[in-house]
């Protein structure tokens, strides 16, 4: 693949065309792989943002009939497919995701998912009678969707859409560091022919984009997705106007190894779940929990799996570990790997080290002996990185599994799914996966505590967008 070609695009989508912004800045978009620049977007101004959400509350229609709704679904869906493999190549060459996840999991489960949107949406019921009551299921009206850098795809799909199939109007605003392939996705939206404002695009900074989406008096409902930080402040402006917000923030998963259960397929899933897309995954398995008893085991068993990735190449289609997305995010992530001695933890694998020179490159790697209340046991880092904590029984397990301010994701694996489901109803997190179950798209996404709030995905994702009204009849 090339690395020569320009991604730059030097205007916004508002009112159904493609405009020049009203300021002249614009956002460098660096390639992790190569860290050179790879294209430019523009850098959005208050402005920007005014007019979009001007034409998004133009086109809004709140009796809109839901063959409209069914209509515009189908025509982004179509249209989005057919730009697959261009975007795909386009979040490799932006954020660093292996080609093979690009053309996977970047792509193919936002297809999925849209594709659930539209038939949650083919067997919705908008309506029912509770005694003398008829209650209805209407439109939110607009919608502010920002989205982050590391699924680009999924994140603007699991917002836009089922605000498409709602009835809604979006204004939409990609991260700093991965907008191209969101504005390839919003080519799609301009190829289906919806009616002007219906979607709109607005990219820049958020201390300026995000932050005027979330107060802005005409938007009724945030969509947000990102660090836990940065979504109590899109909260806090959200809440001044007394607007909806969703959240979907970080997490700490555990991967809950029980007594009993199959290690050796355990660790395996566990290793290849806390490292995929580089470890940039909010639901990622991040804390390894194993029994005391077979600890020792347990880590030869997290080596020999480690083993099998390396980091290298993205466009490779043998690459299971591209670069960290951004140099910050690079540094960041060496951050934790140098600290984490600190608290005691041992290195059992990998470390900082930059592989190879070119390149935002952190080699896989493992931590063992992590204390549950150290930066590693309870922070998020968002890279190759995974920490190893034995626990000496089933209550010792559940207190650490429970003890972070993160609810989002995790696994649990016992010797029977009986067992199983028992300890994950007793973990305080928003998703678990039981004995390998496997991921559905159609099921309901989101946090408990500081992972956030609301639901994405599915029907219960899609009902995030519909306010209800009850009429009392005579």
């Amino acid at each position: 693949m090339s690395n020569d070609h320009d991604y730059t695009r030097t205007k916004l989508f508002i009112d159904g065309q493609w405009v020049d912004p009203q300021g002249t800045g614009t956002v460098e978009v660096i390639d992790p792989a190569t860290e050179k620049v790879c294209g430019h977007v523009p850098s959005g101004t208050e402005a920007d943002v005014d007019a979009a959400v001007t034409a998004a509350r133009a086109a809004f229609d709140p009796l809109i009939s839901v063959t409209e709704r069914r209509e515009r679904l189908d025509a982004v869906i179509t249209a989005m497919e057919r730009r697959l493999p261009d975007i795909a190549e386009t979040i490799t060459r932006e954020m660093g995701a292996p080609i093979r996840i690009a053309q996977g999991v970047q792509t193919q489960v936002p297809l999925a998912v849209a594709r659930g949107f539209a038939e949650a949406l083919a067997t919705f019921e908008f309506e029912e009678r509770i005694g003398n009551s008829l209650v209805v299921r209407e439109p939110y009206g607009v919608v502010a969707a920002i989205t982050p850098w590391n699924y680009p795809l999924y994140q603007v799909v699991a917002k836009v859409l089922p605000a498409i199939a709602a009835g809604c109007t979006v204004v939409l605003k990609p991260s700093n560091e991965a907008p191209l392939s969101v504005f390839e996705f919003v080519d799609a939206i301009a190829d289906a022919g919806l009616p002007p404002g219906v979607v709109n695009l607005v990219s820049g900074p958020g201390r300026i984009i995000g932050e005027r989406m979330s107060s802005h008096p005409d938007v009724d409902f945030v969509s947000f997705t990102g660090s836990t930080a940065v979504g109590s402040r899109v909260g806090e402006l959200a809440g001044k106007s007394i607007k909806k917000v969703a959240l979907e923030l970080g997490g700490k998963s555990a991967n809950v190894i029980l007594d009993g259960a199959d290690l050796a397929t355990a660790v395996k899933v566990g290793v290849g779940n806390a490292f995929l897309n580089g470890g940039q995954t909010c639901m990622a398995w991040t804390r390894m929990l194993v029994p005391l008893s077979r600890y020792s085991e347990a880590l030869e068993l997290v080596e020999a799996a480690v083993s099998k990735y390396s980091v290298g190449d993205p466009w490779d289609p043998g690459t299971r570990l591209g670069p960290s997305a951004s140099e910050a995010q690079y540094q960041s992530v060496l951050g934790f790997i140098e600290r984490a001695p600190q608290d005691g933890a041992r290195l059992l694998t990998g470390g900082g080290h930059k592989l190879p020179d070119v390149g935002y490159y952190i080699a896989p790697t493992v931590f063992a002996d992590v204390h549950p209340d150290s930066e590693l046991g309870q922070e998020e880092v968002f890279g190759p990185v995974l920490a190893v904590i034995p626990f000496r029984d089933t209550d010792e397990a559940l207190s650490i599994a429970n003890g972070t301010p993160y609810g989002l994701s995790g696994a649990v694996w016992a010797a029977d799914d009986d067992t199983a489901i028992a300890f994950a109803r007793q973990v305080e997190s928003g998703q678990i996966d039981v004995n390998g179950g496997k991921y559905n798209p159609a099921a309901p996404f989101g946090g408990y505590k500081k992972s956030g709030i609301g639901r994405e995905l599915g029907r219960i994702g899609f009902e995030e967008y519909l306010q209800i009204k009850s009429l009392q009849l005579p």
